[in-house]
């Protein structure tokens, strides 16, 4: 599905930055097990994938949204934004086989945006992520060029190094207090972006999974805002997170149901 032009998901003025979403469904989920990649598990009776894209296309600040799918599941990326209701969907396009270089294929993609115009990125397989949590990433963007979403750590996270015979030794402990779990969508002012990956693609020593990380190292005079999270907003990653997400669903849908009564 190419690329096509959309008009704009918001009431503001011809000069208010177009908003894309990038889902971003790169990789495979090998920590899951099996032959079917995270984001196609099914999760209360709809796709992992469907749930994260449904989320950007009912966000009223989101103008459109692109899907970039693992090469050999393309087709079937198609097919779920075919068969739902999901009318922002300007394209859907192949991945790369790490996660820098699906965000660089992203990049790609929304080439013929403006520099001012402003790109979300968001992993494929966070399908609870809230209104709130996108509108509180695009509101930032207002005045920041790069936006990390992030929840304070309950737990303390220790670093390690190395010990004799293939064991772990505790090295620091760094204070709780300014530790955060980053989340995604990550926003970003185009222009930013562009500058840091075209900085980052060409170091061959280039290792990143975090796209605010990219501009953190690339572009160390950008500032990196970081904005609240939500705890329910988690990554598909092991077996047994499809069925946490299956209760935190439904948990949702019960708080919803009951503030109609």
């Amino acid at each position: 599905m190419p690329v096509e032009e959309s008009a704009p998901g918001g009431a503001a003025g011809a000069d208010r930055p177009h908003v894309t979403a990038a889902v971003l469904a790169g990789g495979v989920g090998a920590r899951m097990g099996g032959g079917l990649p995270k984001q196609l598990l099914p999760l209360a009776g709809r796709a992992v994938l469907e749930h994260a894209v449904a989320a950007f296309c009912a966000a009223p600040e989101v103008d459109d949204v692109i899907v970039l799918m693992v090469g050999e599941h393309l087709a079937e990326a198609e097919r779920i934004v075919a068969g739902a209701d999901l009318a922002k969907v300007s394209a859907v396009l192949p991945g790369g086989a790490t996660r820098t270089a699906t965000s660089a294929a992203a990049l790609a993609a929304v080439s013929h945006r403006r520099d001012s115009d402003l790109l979300l990125l968001h992993d494929a397989a966070r399908p609870l992520v809230t209104r709130a949590v996108i509108s509180g990433c695009v509101a930032a963007l207002a005045t920041a060029g790069a936006v990390g979403v992030a929840v304070p750590s309950g737990d303390t996270v220790v670093e390690v190094a190395a010990g004799p015979g293939g064991t772990e030794m505790l090295r620091a402990v760094p204070p709780r207090a300014s530790l955060r779990r980053m989340q995604t969508p990550q926003g970003f002012r185009l222009g930013v972006l562009r500058r840091a990956y075209e900085s980052a693609l060409a170091d061959p020593a280039l290792v990143a999974t975090d796209d605010c990380g990219v501009v953190l190292r690339y572009l160390p005079g950008e500032p990196v805002r970081v904005v609240e999270g939500d705890e329910a907003n988690i990554k598909i990653t092991h077996p047994g997170d499809v069925e946490v997400a299956e209760v935190l669903l439904r948990l949702r849908a019960e708080a919803a149901a009951e503030a109609l009564r």
